[in-house]
């Protein structure tokens, strides 16, 4: 978690808004390349590229552990895409986003500590149809 104080905090959260912004860009422009149809894996390949084209940092299918009283555990737990270690976003390819969905990703950022995350469903017809920004 972040101890840099309020202004420390301010400028994570400008951050996250900047990252947000150019992962939704990216996320545009890998849906109109793509369209919907294809694999969850296709979408993340083709997006941590465009969005490490773009000089940020990504981090994919990164492992995150559940601190359960003193032991820490490997429950497989995984996040799709970290982007500049302020932004979480999870890649969808499904017919409809579910509660559960929401769920999840929501449940990653409790975790993780990070207060921005992007929900994104590429089985859609219009990429905005598919996008969810949440906070914690």
């Amino acid at each position: 978690m972040n101890h840099e104080g309020h202004k420390g905090h301010e400028g994570r959260g400008e951050r996250a808004e900047i990252v947000a912004s150019a992962a939704i860009d990216a996320g545009l422009k890998v849906h109109k390349a793509l369209g919907p149809g294809l694999l969850e894996s296709a979408y993340e390949h083709c997006l941590a590229h465009e969005l490490l084209e773009r000089g940020m940092s990504v981090e994919r299918q990164l492992l995150l552990p559940i601190t359960y009283g003193l032991i820490t555990l490997d429950a497989g737990y995984r996040l799709d895409l970290v982007i500049d270690h302020v932004v979480i976003i999870e890649i969808k390819a499904v017919d409809a986003v579910s509660a559960r969905h929401h769920a999840q990703l929501m449940t990653y950022l409790k975790l993780s500590g990070i207060h921005l995350g992007l929900l994104m469903n590429f089985n859609v017809l219009l990429f905005k149809q598919g996008l969810k920004r949440m906070i914690n």
